[in-house]
């Protein structure tokens, strides 16, 4: 017992500096790669013709984009290690604030389309493995289809056309209902492949072969037996789950006209607002980091093979 829980300590620390590493890795690369992007804030609002050329040179100055890309990213390590993630540069307001104003809009999205996602994607699986003869094997099969061969995007953007443009049923901004249903529906195919074809493995093991034979009803050997037993599998989908519900919740803001993360990173970028883009890019990664992060703990506990090894 000593030696399984000293080999999970040992894993789970592990794990804790990856996923440092990858933090880290997140934050320098966000930083650079943005500043090669041509152009700055300063050059954005020197095209809306709100600057001559001389004030444009002294508000560059003045916000310090003349200095090395080296200096620049040491005054900023040093902001945010104090949680300071500086001031945007086109609103002068602090962009936690600018998140925060947005991130409950984003996170009611999101936490919808999780809603419908885990539902749909564990409820079709298990409906399907109980009643092996019902439409439930071919919806189950349709959504996972559907998960992999048609993006989220495009399905936004024919959804807009079709039901707000040409009939009219969903206002063409600012609805929930439809990029929830339609985030949802692609997480709960990503969750109802993994889910079935474990679930079928699961059915022919020696174990289930005994439960039957003791007269156990297929509902209680699923519900019982199988869907514990495939669960494990799931649970390492949880951080991609997790990043497939950000990306999609950004994407869908944007196609749907929603205010949140994705329709201010947006602004952000076309803004060059180096503070905000920066800010909402580390958040989002580290969102997802600590997602798969967690999950890699409780496999490890729940997982007897992971504990094992």
């Amino acid at each position: 017992m000593m030696a399984q829980l000293r080999g999970i300590s040992l894993g789970i620390a592990a794990e804790v500096l990856r996923s440092f590493a990858i933090a880290v890795g997140i934050v320098v690369l966000t930083f650079f790669l943005l500043r090669m992007i041509p152009g700055d804030v300063v050059d954005v609002i020197g095209l809306e013709g709100a600057l001559t050329y001389e004030q444009q040179a002294n508000l560059r100055a003045e916000m310090g984009l003349t200095r090395s890309w080296g200096e620049q990213f040491w005054l900023w390590l040093g902001m945010i290690a104090g949680g300071d993630f500086g001031l945007s540069s086109r609103f002068a307001i602090p962009v936690t604030q600018l998140i925060g104003a947005v991130l409950g809009s984003t996170i009611t999205l999101g936490l919808s389309a999780l809603t419908i996602g885990i539902c749909l994607g564990i409820g079709l699986p298990v409906l399907a493995a109980i009643y092996p003869r019902s439409a439930f094997v071919w919806l189950a099969e349709a959504i996972t289809i559907w998960s992999i061969t048609v993006p989220t995007f495009s399905t936004g953007i024919a959804a807009v056309v079709v039901f707000a443009v040409w009939l009219g049923m969903i206002p063409a901004i600012g609805n929930l209902s439809a990029p929830a249903l339609i985030l949802g529906i692609d997480i709960a195919g990503s969750i109802a492949k993994i889910l079935r074809e474990d679930m079928k493995e699961i059915e022919s093991a020696d174990f289930i072969r005994t439960a039957r034979a003791k007269g156990l009803s297929r509902t209680r050997i699923v519900l019982a037996h199988i869907l514990p037993n495939a669960m494990t599998v799931t649970l390492a989908l949880v951080g991609l789950i997790f990043s497939n519900v950000l990306t999609g919740a950004i994407t869908m803001e944007i196609v749907f006209g929603r205010p949140g993360i994705g329709t201010l990173a947006l602004q952000a970028i076309k803004g060059r607002d180096y503070p905000l883009v920066q800010t909402i890019i580390i958040w989002l990664g580290i969102a997802v980091i600590i997602a798969n992060l967690v999950a890699d703990i409780a496999q490890r506990f729940v997982d007897p093979r992971i504990r094992l090894r």
